[in-house]
């Protein structure tokens, strides 16, 4: 007998981020000596009638509240027909962003290949297991941390010293205008102090007020062969006109569509020569399923996809995928033991460690089954700010 979803639960809870603090004028976290802020985490657990259980500690806030919407649908339901479930979750969920469908999707793989005895990259088709990575740094306050071009160009050269082959710069936040002479200075002192050793990219993250200052940053990208330019209008990262229009006056690939949601979006910038790269996120783009089916139509266009951040789910789907270049270790700065991502809950060994990286500068994928990790679900419950149970 097929096994059927019995219970849904959505956990909250937080943990502590060293070294950091949230920029309310942006909405980032930047580095800040000295500083700790609380962040909250999300996780989904979902049980079948025979005591299987598939796990995500990942979410977001906004996928927690989608999975209150469509929650209900999953229960009694068989839990391997995933694909079947993408689809009407989609169909739920039509009026909104769909972030909830990603943590729903993810616990799913976890659980089939929990049912089958096998890691999700095995599930998906492997293709690798170690993956070269970058390291991404966090943003920065002018006042301290990386005050300087300097500073970055200084934290390059550590993590080239950790054995990393590729680094992405992360700009300064606050209030008005980006100072775009000093964003060139970034760029410079980072190609001049690591350009001829590291791979390097340009994260803005839509800071840019101007077509202008966005041409000026590409074109200071093109003087040291960065490989790629990524997010750099104050768009929020939403219009092909202009990315494919910015595309043709500078050399530097573009890396868009982390900033839209979902396999079509991401296909329409491909189509409109609007980007280089696609991006995918399993926890922003319809989890594990949606992730892939953006990697194998960037395939298809003959391009590749890399996927943002680091987590279990990001390891798996670039494992199992030819057409991409690198794994975001990330967001790191000089004094983090671990990104802001990774939450203390993993237990066993997992970790992104900015010194997790081996001497050939690869992390592996998990080999259990699943997504190969074990939470620590005391922890959890120890600093609980919300749940909900659906049953």
């Amino acid at each position: 007998m097929c096994p059927k979803i019995a219970e849904i639960e959505t956990v909250s809870f937080t943990y502590p981020v060293d070294d950091a603090k949230r920029d309310p004028t942006a909405g980032k976290l930047v580095y800040s000596p000295g500083e700790t802020y609380e962040r909250t985490a999300h996780g989904v657990r979902i049980t079948t009638d025979t005591g299987l259980r598939g796990e995500y500690i990942g979410a977001t806030g906004v996928g927690l509240a989608q999975i209150d919407l469509c929650g209900e649908y999953l229960l009694g339901r068989d839990p391997l027909k995933r694909e079947k479930h993408w689809d009407a979750l989609r169909g739920i969920l039509r009026k909104y962003d769909q972030m909830g469908l990603g943590p729903i999707d993810i616990a799913l793989w976890d659980l089939a290949g929990k049912h089958y005895g096998a890691p999700v990259h095995e599930l998906l088709g492997t293709y690798r297991e170690r993956l070269p990575a970058y390291a991404s740094t966090y943003f920065a306050e002018r006042e301290r941390g990386f005050d300087s071009p300097e500073a970055f160009a200084d934290f390059a050269e550590t993590c080239l010293d950790h054995g990393y082959p590729a680094f992405k710069t992360h700009t300064w936040t606050g209030e008005g205008r980006s100072d775009i002479r000093e964003e060139v200075e970034l760029i410079r002192a980072v190609g001049e102090r690591v350009g001829d050793r590291m791979r390097l990219m340009h994260d803005p993250v839509c800071s840019y007020e101007t077509f202008a200052d966005a041409v000026t940053v590409g074109r200071a990208c093109d003087e040291y062969d960065y490989f790629w330019y990524e997010d750099p209008l104050k768009d929020g990262g939403q219009s092909q006109h202009a990315h494919k229009r910015l595309g043709e006056r500078i050399d530097t690939p573009l890396l868009q569509t982390e900033l839209v949601r979902g396999l079509e979006p991401t296909v329409d910038f491909l189509d409109a020569g609007a980007t280089d790269f696609a991006r995918a996120d399993p926890d922003w783009d319809g989890g594990i399923t949606g992730a892939m089916k953006i990697a194998r139509a960037a395939e298809g266009h003959g391009l590749d996809v890399e996927y943002h951040l680091a987590g279990p789910a990001q390891r798996h789907c670039m494992a199992a995928t030819r057409n991409s270049n690198y794994y975001e270790l990330g967001l790191v700065h000089p004094d983090s033991p671990l990104p802001h991502t990774e939450s203390p809950v993993y237990q066993g060994g997992y970790t992104d460690r900015i010194d997790t990286i081996d001497s050939d500068g690869t992390v592996g994928v998990p080999d259990g089954p699943g997504l190969g990790v074990d939470y620590d679900w005391e922890y959890v419950r120890e600093n609980q700010v919300g749940s909900r149970v659906y049953n």
